[in-house]
């Protein structure tokens, strides 16, 4: 008897692999545990959710799926409605459609769309008790990540690319082409939606996946698979170096941070706990030129004054201490 088609095969090893991740703790509890696909009605989260459908059964678990209409194209509506009816379809219950509305507030167009399906994704999950969530990025979008991070000139997280998993969020095709998704929905005769955004340049990920697909015909075809090994084990040590960052901040009084115990750490870990000391003192995201001169402050000290910071904050040194100084407020 003939096996499934090879790439089904592989999501679905790929979706079987994801389930067993999770805890046996939220597989104990008394009711079928509930695990939700995000699916956009494209290739890669269709082909997620038929793989979601064949192993959750076998595995004790309920699947269902969760459609984002950001209402951003025209037609957004009926685009949402056919992806949840295909999951429908497949044997996914609960199927739910969650509208958002998308404001960037000073974001670009992506963050902004990203932000509000996660905050729709999280409220879902939490409504209906889900132990996970499924996200169907594939092998693919890590190697576009990667090149994304490289062209920002950004640190070893960034880097890193996307975790397999992070709190309820699991990316089981993190592995797994992109041709291998087409092919599945294929198999099972779905209809993939074909987001006219993929092919709009003014998109970064849009202009990293045709710089990739350029360096993929001038250097060979395993540059995608070369780039996502490259971000599994950037992750590896980008979690040790923020590990013992966390240690290193424990030692510190966040509030007055004593100069020779930071002067003494490696750069690469100083950086790390620069970021923590600033966050606790309510500061906002900080870039590359902020936290050089805050390491100026200890490893450049010549009396120089306060170093500003995004939310108002600002640091100074003072008889061997970093202080940070809260925004005032203005007399009324």
């Amino acid at each position: 008897m003939a096996g499934p088609d090879p790439a089904v095969a592989a999501v679905r090893y790929a979706v079987r692999q994801a389930l067993r991740s999770l805890s046996d703790s939220s597989l104990g509890s008394g009711r079928t545990p509930l695990v939700l696909v995000a699916c956009s009605g494209g290739a890669d989260s269709l082909a997620l959710a038929a793989g979601l459908a064949f192993e959750a059964p076998r595995a004790g678990l309920q699947a269902g799926a969760v459609v984002v209409d950001h209402g951003l194209q025209p037609g957004s509506s009926a685009v949402a409605h056919q992806a949840a009816e295909q999951c429908r379809g497949l044997g996914l219950d609960p199927v739910i459609v969650e509208r958002v509305t998308v404001s960037t507030d000073g974001e670009g167009p992506e963050a902004a769309a990203r932000r509000s399906r996660f905050a729709a994704l999280d409220a879902v999950a939490e409504r209906l008790g889900a132990t996970a969530v499924l996200l169907a990025h594939t092998r693919d979008d890590q190697a576009e990540q990667v090149l994304l991070g490289l062209a920002r000139g950004s640190g070893a997280r960034s880097l890193a690319g996307m975790p397999s998993a992070r709190g309820r969020y699991l990316r089981p095709l993190i592995g797994v082409r992109r041709a291998e998704t087409e092919a599945t929905c294929t198999a099972y005769g779905l209809a993939p939606w074909r987001d006219p955004h993929n092919d709009d340049r003014r998109f970064s990920r849009v202009r990293a996946r045709a710089a990739l697909r350029e360096l993929e015909a001038d250097l060979g075809p395993g540059l995608p698979a070369a780039l996502a090994r490259s971000a599994e084990l950037l992750r590896e040590d980008a979690d040790l170096l923020d590990s013992l960052a966390g240690q290193a901040y424990s030692m510190l009084d966040p509030t007055a941070a004593d100069v020779r115990q930071l002067a003494e750490l490696p750069p690469a870990l100083r950086r790390r706990v620069w970021l923590r000391l600033a966050a606790a003192a309510g500061c906002g995201a900080l870039t590359k030129a902020h936290v050089e001169a805050l390491d100026a402050l200890v490893m450049g000290w010549r009396g120089q004054g306060p170093v500003d910071l995004p939310g108002g904050v600002a640091a100074r040194r003072d008889a061997g201490r970093i202080l940070w100084e809260a925004p005032r407020t203005p007399h009324r």
